[in-house]
């Protein structure tokens, strides 16, 4: 990423070898962004341009890009995982487009996509609501919308227990819960507090639902 006066995600970025490392675990969860893929494209039965807002890997955005109706495009703010989520899609034989860009300064035009799917990652925006206006500002008339987050309110019980139901190594739920202790909590959003951000970016109508470990918020 090149060195600006506002950076565009809390913390320490990822790239290098912590995204790579990111891909290793995340990969281990392919059935659920199977089935997230299956679910997202319900709200495209004649198939549409999807955009996924930091991707990451590319796993979702691969998945549904498998559907030669859906034309898929990701904009993540790391250059490794653009690299990454590329040779994903080549490996799969998809044709998603992934491109470097910051969610707060989108580099689409206006009325570009149907849907819109942010997955694990708005916590980590340094200018949640200037993103929120950029979603509204690429979606379509009619378009959807959907943020699916961590909840800063969830007992650090319930997270233990969703990660050990994870497939992973006991070193990495030793770091996963480290991490969702220490970092990721800190940086979520409660529930009030994601409508009262959709509603200062000017979305005329949403839902914000809760679930296990976090939330989804419908725009």
């Amino acid at each position: 990423m090149t060195a600006t006066a506002e950076k565009g995600y809390k913390g320490m970025g990822m790239e290098g070898s912590v995204a790579r490392w990111y891909e290793k675990n995340t990969r281990k969860s392919m059935d659920d962004f199977c089935k997230e893929a299956e679910r997202l494209k319900g709200f495209l039965p004649d198939g549409g341009d999807v955009l996924e807002v930091a991707p990451g890997p590319g796993f979702l955005a691969v998945e549904l890009a498998r559907d030669p109706r859906i034309r898929v495009t990701g904009l993540d703010i790391s250059k490794t995982f653009v690299e990454l989520a590329r040779k994903n899609a080549a490996d799969a034989g998809v044709a998603a487009q992934f491109r470097e860009g910051n969610a707060s300064a989108m580099p689409f035009a206006d009325n570009s996509f149907d849907l819109l799917v942010c997955r694990a990652a708005f916590k980590n925006f340094s200018e949640p609501e200037k993103a929120l206006r950029e979603m509204g500002r690429v979606l379509r008339p009619n378009g959807t919308g959907l943020i699916i987050d961590l909840r800063r309110d969830v007992p650090i019980k319930e997270i233990n227990q969703y990660i050990d139901k994870a497939n992973l190594s006991a070193v990495n739920r030793w770091v996963y819960r480290l991490t969702f202790r220490f970092m990721l909590l800190k940086r979520a959003y409660t529930r009030q507090e994601m409508e009262k951000m959709l509603e200062s970016a000017g979305f005329p109508s949403f839902e914000v639902r809760t679930n296990e470990i976090g939330m989804e918020a419908w725009f």
